[in-house]
């Protein structure tokens, strides 16, 4: 079966900087794209990143736009995340998540259906 897992969350102060990793298993996972989405405490889960097979197009929430960035090692199966100037509202249990198609798609990239893999989430708590 396909396996998402990710690590690298944690506890740390607003400000902070933290690198979250996605590893796929038993699949190759180089043709889709990937996701990043999380869900905070009382919210609906959010989209947060997403990124093209070739690292070509990535697209991005506001919320996050210019504090995080995401990049992926298809030779590893892997796909990165680093947040920096971390804020108390990034609290969430963050997930990575493989798309269905190999393209992010500007109008739709957020849209948790078109993902058909998913990992079990990392939790990242930000203090004040």
């Amino acid at each position: 079966p396909v396996q998402l897992g990710e690590s690298g969350g944690g506890l740390l102060h607003a400000g902070g900087f933290l690198r979250l990793s996605c590893n796929a298993v038993g699949m190759n996972v180089e043709p889709l794209a990937m996701g990043w989405f999380r869900r905070a405490p009382g919210k609906e889960r959010e989209g947060v990143k997403c990124i093209k097979w070739n690292s070509k197009d990535i697209y991005d929430s506001d919320s996050v736009k210019g504090r995080f960035t995401v990049s992926r090692y298809n030779v590893n199966n892997a796909l990165y995340r680093q947040m920096n100037r971390l804020k108390p509202d990034d609290k969430a249990m963050y997930f990575c998540a493989a798309r269905g198609y190999a393209s992010c798609f500007k109008k739709s990239w957020f849209n948790s259906v078109d993902y058909r893999y998913w990992g079990r989430g990392t939790q990242v708590t930000v203090s004040s």
